[in-house]
């Protein structure tokens, strides 16, 4: 399993939203690419950045700041928030960006999903947000009536390889993962899942890659120490 710890950018800076509350933040650092450098020494070999500005307006506001988390060595970088568009898949992948995550616009604007996959195949993913299965857009500021797991089943007929699904009733709370979710995930769809939100301890790793899902993001459990990134790729092992 692939453990991609997250570093979430809001005006320059690394942050963290509680239950993506734009009003809740907790800046950990105004040099995000340091944590970037600081993954590979610890022995990382993927990223996951999430640009909360693009996810609220659609701009490429932190390109510079990617940028240069993109340029570190020995990471295969994702990015989701806000991309709408076909010019800012072709920006982020430019900057040096492994692979881009499209979330409001993979269900809201269909066409788009089905283009970019088109031309750049796996390295377009899709983000599911889920608030009691249902899929949330914008930010998670919206929660539409789609259920994810029929939306994620579209999607592969789409041709789409890989989702990041995460629950947001778990984001930044570390009251640990919605194990049940994936399992479900792992029996119902195909697709390469990596599992975001709630993932706060040594546990919630393990029993991940014991479902055999693809992936797991790891966030605040990283940034308050409550696990240590060494222990956690380990455990992903």
């Amino acid at each position: 399993m692939v453990l991609f710890p997250a570093i979430d950018i809001l005006d320059g800076k690394a942050v963290r939203l509680f239950k993506g509350d734009y009003n809740q933040v907790t800046i950990y650092s105004e040099r995000p690419w340091e944590f970037a450098e600081d993954f590979v020494a610890k022995g990382c070999s993927a990223i996951h950045i999430v640009d909360l500005d693009g996810a609220k307006t659609g701009q490429t506001v932190n390109l510079e700041t990617v940028r240069r988390i993109a340029q570190v060595k020995g990471l295969y970088s994702e990015i989701g928030g806000g991309i709408r568009n076909m010019e800012t898949v072709e920006r982020y992948l430019e900057a040096g960006i492994d692979r881009v995550i499209l979330g409001t616009a993979a269900l809201k604007d269909p066409d788009f999903l089905k283009a970019a996959v088109k031309q750049y195949a796996n390295r377009i993913a899709v983000g599911v947000d889920l608030n009691n299965g249902k899929v949330a857009v914008k930010g998670w500021l919206e929660t539409t009536q789609k259920d994810g797991i029929e939306f994620m089943k579209e999607l592969e007929d789409l041709g789409v390889e890989s989702v990041i699904v995460t629950d947001i009733s778990r984001d930044g709370v570390m009251k640990g993962t919605n194990l049940d979710l994936y399992k479900r995930l792992s029996q119902e769809v195909s697709l390469k899942v990596t599992a975001s939100g709630g993932v706060s301890t040594l546990d919630d790793v393990k029993a991940l890659r014991a479902l055999n899902v693809y992936g797991a993001i790891i966030g605040k459990a990283y940034y308050t120490g409550a696990v240590k990134l060494e222990e956690a790729l380990e455990a992903a092992k």
